[in-house]
């Protein structure tokens, strides 16, 4: 397999020159998908993009041969590549998918877009802000001709419509508060996200300095490698992980922008295992729509589970597993709760962003929504790591 990757590699650069310049796809074309980054959710979305009518896997990157070997065994006619740069200037490759860490999402993103593909980049979109300011750059070079969609799943979902029309039909009244939950448990002997070390992680099947990206230099260490989501060199931890699923949804649902003011607080209350992300936190982010966001996560009870709600004077819209509309009484007396109804279509983001290629329509999750997000979120983080509250400056902007 590796002697197939360094071919592979050099037939890539020679075809570099090829790279279409239109990004337009006949009617009966196919769309000609590779990934960079294959692990779980890489996979995850490779077989989404799979199942999309119309669409071929023709190239795989990742830094770990065993990875790389396991997405080929079960796409055996993609090209594979062990450096992004090279799969990149693949000719035989539309678009992208993006599934690495967090903190290497500015550098594939940027590659990606000016060898002329179209992305499909998960979340959270970007590092930091300057990595925000630097996809914004490159998403302004490519322009029209490239399709991006972040990977907020939830912005293609049925519950969008129904949030929508629970707003548009006045009811809702003024919007001064969101509360948001995230809470999981896992049993005493498996600790939220940790990743065993497979023997066969070395120095030599791992190229690390492509993992390391701008990150810190580092002698190499499989544990840090397996288990990225502990660290802040390389991950925002739960609230790049989940807090901003729940963000992009009602940023989306309600066109909010970027908050005022950020306070986060929590520590490594339960596992201590090494890791540097806190497993129990509060977010409180004040928005400048007069609205405060509030989210709280932990990893040692689940009682809470996943939800939000959306108080307004007239009513609250209430999210979980389903979405409704609970009128207040004392502003709304004669309305009945609403349940809503809309369904999701399976694998309905990966398949927005197909169609969007192919016809330009609109995709669910645009790349404003993923920056606003973004920047949200690293707020929060920064919040945590300052011991303050951070605020934004949107003439400069920067956290100040």
């Amino acid at each position: 397999m590796q002697s197939r990757r360094i071919f592979l590699g050099k037939v890539a650069s020679g075809i570099a020159g090829s790279i279409a310049t239109t990004g337009v796809l006949g009617a009966n074309d196919r769309v000609r998908i590779g990934i960079i980054g294959v692990g779980d959710r890489g996979l995850q979305i490779l077989r989404e993009a799979a199942a999309c009518p119309g669409t071929e896997i023709t190239a795989l990157c990742d830094v770990y041969s065993k990875r790389l070997d396991t997405a080929a065994s079960e796409f055996p006619s993609a090209r594979t590549y062990s450096d992004y740069r090279r799969m990149c200037a693949d000719a035989s490759v539309d678009a992208i998918l993006v599934a690495t860490p967090q903190h290497l999402h500015a550098e594939h993103f940027t590659a990606a877009l000016d060898a002329g593909k179209h992305v499909y980049q998960e979340k959270t979109m970007a590092f930091t802000v300057d990595d925000a300011k630097r996809m914004r750059a490159a998403y302004a070079r490519a322009g029209s001709r490239r399709v991006v969609q972040i990977g907020h799943q939830a912005c293609s979902s049925g519950h969008v419509t129904d949030a929508s029309q629970f707003f548009a039909s006045g009811n809702v009244g003024k919007v001064t508060a969101i509360n948001a939950n995230m809470f999981r448990n896992t049993p005493h002997s498996k600790p939220q996200w940790t990743r065993p070390v497979s023997p066969d992680m070395t120095a030599e099947t791992v190229a690390w300095p492509s993992f390391l990206g701008s990150a810190p230099m580092r002698p190499f260490d499989a544990n840090r490698f397996v288990n990225w989501r502990f660290y802040w060199d390389y991950s925002g931890g739960n609230v790049f992980e989940n807090m901003c699923h729940q963000v992009a949804f009602w940023y989306k649902v309600m066109g909010l922008q970027i908050p005022k003011a950020v306070t986060m607080t929590g520590g490594l209350y339960l596992w201590k295992d090494g890791r540097e992300v806190p497993d129990t936190m509060s977010v409180a982010m004040e928005q400048p729509e007069e609205i405060l966001f509030t989210w709280n996560s932990g990893f040692g009870n689940s009682e809470l589970g996943v939800t939000e709600d959306v108080l307004g004077t007239d009513g609250t819209i209430s999210r979980g597993q389903q979405i409704r509309y609970v009128p207040q009484k004392v502003n709304r007396k004669d309305l009945p709760e609403n349940v809503g109804l809309t369904p999701t279509a399976p694998a309905a983001h990966m398949r927005n962003f197909v169609s969007a290629i192919r016809s330009g329509a609109p995709v669910a999750c645009p790349f404003d929504l993923g920056y606003r997000v973004s920047i949200a979120c690293r707020m929060a983080v920064e919040s945590y790591l300052q011991g303050r509250t951070v605020r934004w400056d949107p003439a400069r902007e920067e956290i100040v």
